[in-house]
């Protein structure tokens, strides 16, 4: 299946082109291709080890590539650090939150707005009262599901919750475009639904781009798939398609399947 096609350019809001990222004898990223259409969810599925964090940390600006252009929405931003990234609309998730447990689910939310309008840190004092702050805030909360617990501290909220308060915080930098790592990492069966319904709602509004091993997941909410192995992109396409590719079966659903019934 073709990753790149000349009509994608015009309308995509992300474009990666031959991008790639070696750490010693280790390829991460090897030449990876793609283009993401502006209100597509498009989901990076591959085994353990395949690159998927190290795409999505270059795609944030976290990581540096080797080789490869990264453009959004038309411009160039292979070279942007991620404040820069995030000004233009794109915001990422983390696999591993990284949240202010004595803060309220509101006060953490309230710092992200104050950090997109480009205000110090050094001014949380401030962010946690300020109106201008906490009304935007309080509107990214209730996106995800968690108005009612606005000012319940973090260290008291549930792992799932955590995840809910991550995307609410990369909202309240007015994204156009969300990077999500591993979101269902770690949840229960309640909360993951809670989860895939977040996200159903988030994609009638945002182009995302989701890394999640949760394969039900993915297979429910994506509109493309497209598979890494050893950091190499070996299929994309709809849904579908990829669950009836050979190689892909062979190279990670195959994979899931053993390991749920072995």
């Amino acid at each position: 299946m073709d990753c790149w096609r000349e009509g994608d350019v015009t309308e995509a809001l992300l474009e990666i082109e031959g991008l790639t990222k070696r750490f010693g004898g280790v390829v991460a990223s090897d030449t990876i291709t793609l283009a993401v259409p502006t209100g597509e969810l498009h989901a990076i599925i591959g085994p353990n080890g395949a690159g998927k964090t190290t795409l999505i940390g270059e795609l944030a600006g976290e990581i540096a590539p080797d080789a490869g252009r990264i453009r959004f929405d038309g411009g160039d931003i292979t070279a942007l650090p991620t404040w820069r990234r995030t000004a233009l609309g794109l915001a990422r998730s983390f696999q591993i939150t990284s949240l202010f447990p004595d803060f309220t689910a509101l006060d953490n939310v309230a710092l992200a707005v104050q950090a997109r309008s480009g205000h110090s840190f050094r001014f949380w004092r401030d962010a946690r009262q300020e109106t201008g702050l906490r009304a935007p805030a309080q509107a990214a909360l209730a996106r995800v599901g968690l108005a009612e617990r606005a000012h319940v501290l973090v260290s008291k909220l549930s792992h799932g919750e955590h995840r809910q308060l991550e995307i609410a915080m990369a909202l309240a930098t007015s994204p156009r475009m969300l990077l999500l790592d591993e979101p269902m990492a770690g949840m229960g069966p309640e909360e993951s639904a809670r989860m895939v319904g977040t996200l159903r709602a988030l994609k009638q509004s945002l182009t995302i781009l989701l890394i999640e091993h949760d394969m039900e997941t993915v297979f429910a909410l994506a509109d493309r798939i497209s598979v890494l192995v050893y950091g190499r992109l070996i299929a994309s396409g709809a849904p579908a398609e990829i669950r009836a590719n050979a190689e892909v079966r062979r190279a990670y659903l195959g994979e899931e399947e053993e390991a749920r019934h072995g």
